[in-house]
C-alpha cells in the first residue's frame, strides 16, 4: 500500500466586496483548482467555504491510502468527515476499513463518518481510475454505501433550442444515503448543448463545487461566479474544478459539451433550496 498524500492546499474564504476587484490570476488564484489527477498522488484542497474538500485519487500499479490531513488536526481523515467519490477514469476499486468496494466508471461511493482506513485502487494501471473525492465535516455514523450510474436519481432538463439538454444523476443525496450534509451528482450535456445552470442563483445557505470533464483539451469552460451584479469568469480547462461560494452565482458556458461533478455542502442539504438570480438582473 503507497501512502501518497502529496499535493495539499488550503484556500481561505473571501468576501464579496474584496472579490470584484480581483484581477484575472488573483480570482484563479482563490477559486480554480488547477490540479485534480495526478498519477500515483492523491491530491486535495481545504476550502474554508463550509470546510469542504475536494481531491483526486489516480493509484497506478500501487493503490493509493487516504491519509491523515493536517488542515483537519484529527487522528485519521474520517474521524468528523464524510467523504463522497465519482470515478471518472478506468475500472477501479475502494476499500474501507477491509470492505472493498469495485466501482466502474462513473459510479459512486458514499463513505460515512468515522472510517478508518480509506484505500484506491486501479484495476489496469494503463488505464487508471480516476476518483473525483469531495469531503464534508458530519455529525453522526452513516453507512458506507455503493451507488452504481443506473441507480442515480435521474432528471432531464433543457432544450436543443437554448442550448442546454443535459442529464442529471444525482448520486449522494439525503433521499438516497445517510448523508450529514455533503450533496453531490453529476452533470452530462449533450452535442450542441454549451450552457448549464442559466438561470442561474446563488445557495445563501451551503457552498457548491463543480469539477468539469469529458471536455477535449483543445476546448474551456468559461465558468461565471461573483454575485449576480458583479459577474466575473474564470477559464476552465477539462478535470479542473471551481470552488464557488454560498454568495456567487454559479454557471458556464463551453466552447463544446462537457460534463461536471457537482457536490454541495452547508445548511441545508434539499436539491432546491436556491435563490434564483433572473437572466435580466444580472451585470
Amino acid at each position: 500500500m503507497t501512502s501518497a498524500t502529496k499535493t495539499i492546499d488550503e484556500r481561505q474564504a473571501a468576501h464579496p466586496r474584496d472579490v470584484k476587484r480581483y484581477e484575472t490570476q488573483t480570482l484563479r488564484d482563490d477559486f480554480l483548482i488547477e490540479r485534480i489527477f495526478v498519477p500515483g498522488e492523491v491530491t486535495l484542497t481545504y476550502s474554508h467555504y463550509d470546510r469542504m474538500i475536494v481531491g483526486g485519487a489516480t493509484p497506478a500499479a500501487k493503490p493509493l491510502t487516504l491519509e491523515p490531513f493536517a488542515p483537519t488536526g484529527t487522528p485519521f481523515f474520517l474521524a468528523r468527515r464524510e467523504l463522497g467519490v465519482i470515478n471518472l477514469g478506468g475500472a477501479g476499486s475502494v476499500t474501507v476499513d477491509g470492505q472493498r468496494f469495485d466501482i466502474p466508471n462513473l459510479d459512486a461511493l458514499y463513505v460515512g463518518l468515522g472510517a478508518k482506513e480509506v484505500s484506491f485502487a486501479s484495476a489496469d494501471a494503463a488505464n487508471p481510475a480516476k476518483f473525483y473525492l469531495t469531503s464534508a465535516p458530519a455529525h453522526r455514523e452513516a453507512p458506507h454505501q455503493l451507488i452504481r450510474k443506473s441507480d442515480a436519481n435521474t432528471i432531464h432538463l433543457g432544450s436543443a433550442e437554448t442550448s442546454n439538454k443535459r442529464t442529471i444523476r444525482q448520486y449522494i443525496m439525503p433521499n438516497t444515503t445517510g448523508t450529514n450534509q455533503l450533496v453531490m451528482g453529476m452533470t452530462a450535456l449533450e452535442p450542441g448543448s454549451v450552457w448549464n445552470s442559466m438561470p442561474c442563483h446563488t445557495h445563501t445557505r451551503r457552498m457548491e463545487a463543480y469539477l468539469y470533464f469529458n471536455l477535449d483539451p483543445a476546448h474551456r469552460v468559461f465558468h461565471f461566479m461573483g454575485e449576480p451584479t458583479q459577474t466575473r469568469h474564470l477559464l476552465v480547462a477539462n478535470e479542473q474544478a471551481v470552488i464557488s461560494p454560498n454568495w456567487s452565482i454559479h454557471c458556464g458556458c463551453g466552447t463544446s459539451n462537457y460534463a461536471f461533478v457537482w457536490a454541495m455542502a452547508g445548511d441545508n442539504v434539499e436539491f432546491t433550496d436556491m435563490d434564483p438570480a433572473p437572466v435580466e438582473t444580472l451585470r
